[in-house]
């Protein structure tokens, strides 16, 4: 009998140490899933954004779409979720620009047509980069720039607040990390130890100066509401949170979100 149990004990061992080893090697397989297919930004009613292609420091291509912000109105860099490239947002893209915000938008390193494969190191990379066109080909000065964050691009968007003076920092579904999400799904795995990119927004919101605009659902199943909440108490900048008590993690109306965007903009005298 107790070779009976020691043998179960150690065939369970195995299986478990399988299942581990398959977690760490497919993570980045689990965290980002990125849609190639994209056509020209006219193709999706974006007729007045023009593409550019750029290089990172580390000699990957970017994919950017750009549309110039009307006078007075600040420019909107969009960093997208994990599932996606710029193709699906376009309609986000739309309501803004109609307003008169200017809007950059990326596809990361691995999504629409830019090269590489994304990490949470290049991915922060991309953003860097992204903003040196703005910075740098457009003339736009930080103090005119408003950083976008969607889902996973809320780690990207938040690391970026804390590197650079912008005017303003906006965060869509925004998850305290993606450490502490990974271990809310697979809590049988020692998670933190697996872990290769964390973006650890909740480490970092205190050092945003602001001012913060926060979306969530509280019907969202992908990014619990309590991580948006979480968030927005540890930052301590000027901030507000706007949660929506019908809307999920993809239900946002782009039209509600813009109007939100504009009217904060207003009360915090960037326009």
């Amino acid at each position: 009998m107790v070779y009976v149990f020691t043998g179960l004990f150690f065939s369970i061992a195995l299986l478990y140490a399988a299942m581990v080893i398959f977690l760490y090697r497919m993570q980045r397989h689990l965290i980002y899933h990125p849609q190639k297919p994209i056509l020209p930004p006219a193709q999706y009613g974006l007729g007045e954004f023009s593409e550019h292609f750029i290089k990172t420091p580390d000699n990957e291509t970017l994919q950017l779409w750009y549309r110039e912000a009307y006078e007075g109105f600040p420019t909107i860099v969009y960093f997208h979720g994990n599932a996606t490239n710029m193709s699906t947002r376009a309609a986000i893209y739309k309501s803004l620009s109609q307003l008169g915000f200017g809007v950059l938008a990326l596809s990361y390193r691995g999504y629409g047509k830019s090269t590489g494969a994304p990490s949470e190191t290049g991915l922060y990379n991309d953003a860097r980069t992204a903003l040196a066109f703005l910075l740098q080909q457009k003339h736009i000065p930080l103090w005119r720039v408003i950083v976008y964050g969607e889902s996973l691009g809320t780690g990207v968007a938040v690391q970026i607040a804390t590197e650079f003076d912008i005017a303003s920092l906006i965060l869509q579904a925004p998850y305290t990390s993606v450490a502490a999400r990974a271990a809310e799904i697979y809590y049988y795995a020692p998670v933190n130890w697996l872990i290769k990119d964390s973006y650890n927004s909740l480490a970092k919101i205190a050092h945003i100066k602001g001012p913060l605009l926060l979306f969530h659902g509280e019907k969202d199943a992908t990014i619990p509401i309590a991580h948006a909440k979480t968030l927005f108490d540890a930052a301590i900048c000027v901030k507000e949170a706007v949660f929506f008590p019908a809307v999920g993690h993809n239900d946002f109306d782009s039209s509600v979100i813009s109007e939100h965007v504009l009217n904060f903009t207003r009360t915090q005298n960037i326009l």
